[in-house]
């Protein structure tokens, strides 16, 4: 059975930086593209950031140049690196086995002086 958890979540300031964690279990994210959404308050769902199985990353326009997704294979997990954090990217994140019905249960991020 497929588990995605994700953590790290919390509050920063804005400016900071934030690395949240997805550990997978019953799949191998080396052999799977995963990705990153996030869903701001009332707000739809949106991607992030995705890396494939052959290790291609890729991240939306609003996030390009301040987040990057990577994979630790030897520890099944994925991450995403946020820098410069903006009040706009305050959200819930969520993990995703990337097209599938599989998620995590979302780690909460607030950017807030």
């Amino acid at each position: 059975q497929v588990q995605l958890v994700e953590s790290g979540g919390g509050l920063v300031q804005p400016g900071g930086s934030l690395v949240i964690s997805c550990a997978a279990s019953g799949i191998a994210v080396s052999d799977n593209t995963m990705a990153w959404y996030r869903q701001a308050p009332g707000k739809k769902r949106e991607w992030v950031a995705t890396v494939t199985e052959s290790g291609s990353r890729a991240v939306a326009d609003s996030v390009r140049g301040r987040f990057t997704i990577s994979r630790d294979n030897a520890e099944n997990t994925v991450h995403l690196q946020m820098n410069n954090l903006k009040s706009e990217d305050t959200a819930v994140y969520y993990c995703n086995l990337y097209l599938s019905s599989y998620w995590g249960q979302g780690t909460r991020v607030t950017v807030s002086s």
